[in-house]
């Protein structure tokens, strides 16, 4: 196992008080420090995780996938969503994950305005040369301020997970907006225990990747949120996260990776 290289926390100091939070402290946030080094388990949907390696390499750590949940698509529902919105019934469709875009992308013919709510979702999308727009920041919430007056009266397409999402709904109705929402696909516990036994840090991406997920704390184990509503959830659960990212695999690391600077030190 690796164990990362806690800077102390006065070179940090010092460092902030020359402000040398540039090129240095840039430096280091992106892993380029020798030793510098952790071994990260990734919560994710096995389909979902082939680009994180690559990531957390480029900041100076490595990764594995381990799994708690497993998609089950409902055809019969992306079919419906589908034909819907080839009729040109929709005026927008919002893709706030990658898995609905790389089902239903290659089926879509000439879609209306396109949203994905990241760029790995982008990127799904442009596999099937749908052409999208991409949310200022990794949360549904940003949907609805993003579109602006625009919403009115418009029909917005929600292809989502079985996971009830009752404040986007809300907010697109008190916009002016028609949610269209359709649960595509379940997200199903493996009841697989994750394998963290050589892992340094354990992440987890989603809220529903700790709720559902069989796993063990503990001593050493570094506890790491993907974004905020992720961090209270483990909260709720009684896993307080040491590092909260800002939605993103990379955000996350640049926090992991500042946290470690500052030797292990919260905000």
């Amino acid at each position: 196992m690796t164990h990362p290289m806690r800077i102390p926390a006065t070179t940090y100091n010092r460092v902030q008080a020359k402000g040398y939070k540039t090129r240095w402290m840039d430096t280091v946030i992106s892993g380029e420090v020798e030793g510098f080094r952790m071994r990260i388990a990734v919560t994710r949907i096995a389909e979902k995780g082939t680009r994180d390696a690559l990531t957390c390499r480029r900041y100076g750590h490595e990764c594995y996938t381990v799994s708690p949940l497993k998609i089950e698509i409902y055809q019969d529902r992306v079919r419906s969503f589908v034909d819907a919105a080839n009729r040109g019934e929709l005026d927008c469709i919002f893709f706030a994950s990658a898995v609905p875009a790389d089902v239903m992308g290659p089926l879509l013919r000439s879609p209306p305005r396109v949203i994905a709510i990241g760029p790995q979702t982008a990127r799904t999308l442009g596999k099937s040369g749908i052409r999208c727009e991409t949310l200022p920041t990794y949360y549904s919430r940003a949907l609805v301020p993003y579109l602006g007056d625009w919403i009115k009266g418009k029909r917005i397409g929600i292809p989502r997970a079985d996971v009830p999402n009752a404040a986007l709904l809300a907010a697109i109705e008190a916009a002016g907006g028609i949610p269209v929402e359709v649960r595509c696909y379940g997200l199903v516990p493996t009841a697989t225990p994750l394998a963290t036994d050589g892992a340094d840090a354990l992440l987890f991406t989603s809220g529903s990747s700790f709720s559902r997920a069989v796993w063990q704390p503990r001593p050493g184990l570094l506890l790491i949120a993907i974004g905020e509503i992720t961090a209270g959830v483990m909260k709720e659960g009684g896993a307080t996260p040491h590092v909260v990212g800002d939605g993103s695999l990379e955000g996350t690391l640049k926090a992991l990776n500042l946290y470690l600077v500052k030797g292990g030190r919260d905000e």
